[in-house]
């Protein structure tokens, strides 16, 4: 079966950021690697999510005092009339990672890509700025930056690989097989 990548952890589900766990579809355990067929990957979720629990739990013992988090300060902010905005900023960026950043990519698609979740960064965050925070709200701005990261991540690597084609690199190189972002 196939890796496509995905957060590499150790057999804990640990990442290479402290206390940041990864298990089922995102995680890269080095059983089978993400995006795999999906019967192949339900036991392996079901086993990792539990030692993910495990391993957070014993680690929390250990943790040091965390400061205080302050508490949301709203001054300033409205609530937001029309979530409209929201909504249609969602669906604008599920529309352009499906259909520039999907299984096949070319360097045309991720610029047009990047200027369009450059533009609802901005509008986004202008939103952020001016009425107080919502979880659409949160998970409009995290799914940008995830999209970002994304697009990033396609222009950086000059190669077609796993389920990834890009038209201007049809080959797989392997001077770049082990990168890790």
């Amino acid at each position: 079966h196939y890796s496509c990548g995905g957060i590499k952890t150790d057999e804990w589900g640990r990442s290479p950021i402290r206390n940041l766990y990864a298990c089922g579809e995102c995680s890269s355990t080095g059983l089978h690697g993400a995006n795999r067929l999906a019967s192949n990957s339900l036991l392996e979720a079901m086993v990792f999510a539990h030692r993910c629990y495990v391993d957070a739990v014993n680690t929390l013992d250990t943790l040091k005092e965390l400061p205080e988090v302050p508490d949301w300060n709203a001054e300033g902010t409205s609530h937001p009339k029309e979530m409209i905005l929201i909504t249609q900023s969602l669906k604008e960026l599920q529309q352009v990672m499906s259909d520039y950043v999907g299984i096949v990519r070319n360097n045309v698609r991720l610029q047009r890509a990047m200027k369009r979740i450059d533009l609802l960064f901005d509008e986004t965050e202008g939103l952020y700025q001016a009425t107080t925070v919502s979880p659409q709200l949160l998970e409009l701005r995290n799914m940008i930056t995830v999209g970002y990261l994304i697009i990033k991540g396609a222009a950086f690597r000059k190669e077609s690989r796993g389920l990834h084609y890009n038209t201007d690199y049809p080959y797989k190189s392997d001077l770049i097989q082990n990168i890790v972002l």
